[in-house]
């Protein structure tokens, strides 16, 4: 099943193009990369398909639902989930707090105190967190824990919306190299037990070329490959725009 399908992609300002005529699609389960250097392009293009900013030309097409120009409360409604660079967590409350109150947002449960708010949807939230392999921090402040752990804490956030499209916008931003590996072999192991198309974007070669099925890489706002990771990393252009071979050298799958 196709999850994502961008036709034509563009986004104008003023006259300067940051994205043009981007297209390519991502399919249920797969791990899609988008990479590029500084300027590409890759922000715009994500942002413009969590709904946050409006194309200004093309389609874009979730679950073959036409969702260009939504906003991202009704690009979530179509099954989508988000992490953030920088995490969207709240520090002081609890790890099963936070979980909690995503997934009251989820199902439109609004209550007016958090006293309230935090007797339901525990047990569920409680099962997320089993997932990512917080259960025992369950109740710690999320302040009190290592930023690499928040990162998880930002998935498991993601995971309560139930995506079947997940957009993570620089994962690993922030965290050891063992921190990193261990998060993406997480985001990989659930998006192939439970179908999740993910796409996501980032610059550190190794979680790209260790973990992405295919890549798109973007420069100048222009999408010059799409293709498997040892079929792109092999391509001049590509090697050129990262100056040389040097940082290409991802890990292998």
């Amino acid at each position: 099943m196709t999850a994502l399908r961008v036709e034509r992609l563009a986004k104008s300002y003023r006259g300067f193009m940051a994205v043009k005529n981007v297209s390519f699609s991502l399919e249920a389960g797969e791990m899609l990369a988008l990479i590029g250097p500084n300027g590409a392009g890759k922000t715009t293009c994500f942002n413009m398909i969590n709904g946050q900013i409006a194309p200004t030309s093309g389609e874009i097409h979730i679950f073959e639902r036409r969702a260009d120009g939504l906003g991202p409360r009704a690009i979530g409604r179509l099954g989508v989930g988000r992490t953030f660079q920088v995490a969207a967590t709240f520090a002081s409350m609890s790890l099963v707090e936070n979980v909690q109150t995503a997934l009251l947002a989820r199902h439109g449960e609004l209550w007016p105190s958090l006293r309230s708010a935090v007797r339901r949807r525990r047990d569920e939230a409680l099962a997320i967190l089993a997932l990512v392999g917080m259960a025992d921090d369950a109740d710690r402040l999320t302040a009190e824990i290592a930023y690499g752990d928040v990162k998880r804490l930002d998935l498991a956030m993601a995971l309560a919306s139930e995506p079947r499209l997940l957009l993570m916008d620089e994962p690993a931003a922030g965290m050891s190299p063992s921190e990193r590996r261990g998060l993406m072999a997480l985001t990989e192991r659930l998006a192939r037990e439970r179908g999740i198309g993910v796409l996501f974007t980032e610059h550190d070669m190794d979680v790209v070329f260790g973990h992405a099925d295919r890549l798109l890489v973007l420069n100048r706002g222009q999408l010059i490959a799409d293709g498997k990771p040892e079929d792109v990393r092999a391509r001049q252009d590509v090697r050129d725009i990262y100056l040389g071979a040097g940082s290409l050298e991802g890990g292998s799958r």
